[in-house]
């Protein structure tokens, strides 16, 4: 998860810097890249002791904070993934840590990424709103909006649905402070956010579509991991989305709650926050009780704490048959993956499987060892990819979608693939086409056996 605005905690990465060689070796390019962009280096805010708090940057230097919220959720999320091997099923941005979300998921370099949340800080000097705020509510979502209708305020909006009891709105300054004053009356404790605009409101729609407008001059590619935006209500899984993502994020509500709620039901159990302080992993214990939700920089730790802080989250099996999909969405995207030689046209990759596994039994040598029977190499990667992914062995049935299905991504298909190739003794020679062309456990088991065991016959690149 990629936490928003409030998530800066000065000098948050100066403990990990010490121990942690991938720290600096990923604000570097980050600095650089700021640098270029007319903004100060964020590793001043991140390792710098006497870095400027929250509200000096606030009220001083807002693009400083801005660059400096998405370098320290960067270097989390590589430390992670690079140093810990912690890979995501799915990943979840709150306003703000959307557009690190993008970039994390590889829809933009970390370079681009920069560019992208310097883009929205011009758009606002270009096109800037009317004065408004925010107001965070110890409510739910849905009881604000009454009280909104029963106090006819028809300029304040919803802006945040955070969890069951905890919602933010906003609008102008003078009917927000309406909206304080009645939240009082009934007992419900109303905290102004130190912001100078109203975030998520149709008040910012010029901004936004001068942030559209700079943000299509970025190059944009693939995601190289699934991402569910809370803004969307959706899976960001393509050009378009992303689009819309980036026009969205300015004036539509954040919808953390349903994302959080969408995605446990789907088979998430862990949560991890990629940013300093903890207030994501407190929302989503709020909204889901009995999940782990891990806030790794909640408080300034070294190396040896945070691998203390992720012990035990590998593997972390699921509860459900059913992985992290949106049910609105397509199939994921796919990633770079493993090539394999391309059937003809008129074939299937599983038709192609079946030609190929008759051909190497005819090439067999006489007193070869025989390759084990379709049915029992099924059944071992039936176990071997239950294992990797924590799935329920029965949910991998032998003609079941690895991506399309199961939310496998092509990436992870090839990893799991090269361990059964090895568990079966085979070889992945280095040419052909896409393994993902072979998408179920049947259709790759015939793979499996055209495979050799010399690496002198041609197959797949892993």
């Amino acid at each position: 998860m990629f936490p928003g605005q409030g998530a800066y905690l000065p000098a948050a990465l100066a403990r990990l810097a010490v121990d942690e060689p991938l720290v600096e070796e990923t604000l570097r390019p980050l600095d650089a890249a700021a640098v270029r962009l007319g903004r100060s280096a964020p590793s001043r805010f991140l390792l710098d002791e006497r870095a400027p708090t929250l509200s000096e940057l606030v009220d001083e230097a807002p693009a400083d904070l801005h660059t400096a919220l998405f370098a320290a959720e960067m270097v989390l999320f590589q430390l992670l993934t690079e140093r810990h091997k912690l890979f995501p099923d799915v990943l979840l941005g709150h306003s703000f840590g959307e557009l690190v979300a993008l970039a994390a998921a590889g829809v933009y370099e970390p370079a681009e990424g920069m560019a992208l949340v310097a883009a929205r800080d011009e758009a606002f000097a270009a096109r800037p709103p009317e004065h408004g705020g925010m107001l965070a509510l110890e409510m739910s979502a849905s009881r604000a909006e009454g009280l909104l209708v029963g106090l006819g305020e028809w300029e304040v909006a919803l802006a945040a649905d955070n969890s069951p009891r905890q919602c933010v709105v906003s609008g102008p300054e003078e009917p927000l402070g309406r909206v304080r004053r009645a939240a009082g009356a009934i007992g419900v404790r109303a905290t102004a956010l130190r912001v100078p605009y109203a975030f998520h409101h149709r008040m910012l729609a010029a901004v936004a579509g001068d942030f559209t407008r700079r943000a299509t001059a970025l190059r944009a590619g693939p995601a190289r991991h699934l991402l569910h935006s809370a803004i969307l209500g959706r899976r960001v899984d393509d050009t378009d989305a992303v689009a819309d993502l980036v026009a969205a994020h300015l004036v539509r509500p954040t919808r953390f709650t349903d994302a959080v709620r969408l995605l446990h039901a789907q088979g998430v159990e862990v949560f991890v926050e990629c940013g300093p302080r903890g207030t994501l992993s407190d929302l989503v214990t709020a909204t889901v009780p009995g999940v782990r939700a891990i806030a790794p920089l909640r408080r300034r730790v070294g190396g040896p704490e945070l691998a203390e802080l992720l012990s035990g989250l590998t593997p972390v099996p699921r509860t459900t048959s059913t992985p992290p999909t949106s049910p609105t969405s397509p199939r994921p995207p796919s990633a770079p993956a493993a090539r394999i030689h391309r059937p003809g046209p008129a074939s299937t990759p599983a038709d192609a499987a079946e030609d190929r596994t008759e051909q190497a039994a005819e090439e067999t040598p006489s007193g070869a060892e025989a390759f084990p029977d379709r049915r029992s190499v099924v059944a071992t990667l039936r176990t071997l990819y239950a294992a990797a992914l924590g799935y329920p062995p029965e949910v991998l049935t032998d003609d079941a979608d690895l991506e399309a299905d199961l939310g496998v991504d092509s990436i992870k298909q090839t990893e799991l693939f090269a361990r059964a190739a090895t568990h079966f003794g085979r070889t992945l020679p280095a040419d052909g086409s896409r393994l993902t062309s072979y998408t179920t456990l049947d259709a790759l088991a015939g793979l499996l056996s055209t495979l050799p065991a010399d690496g002198t016959r041609a197959g797949v690149r892993a």
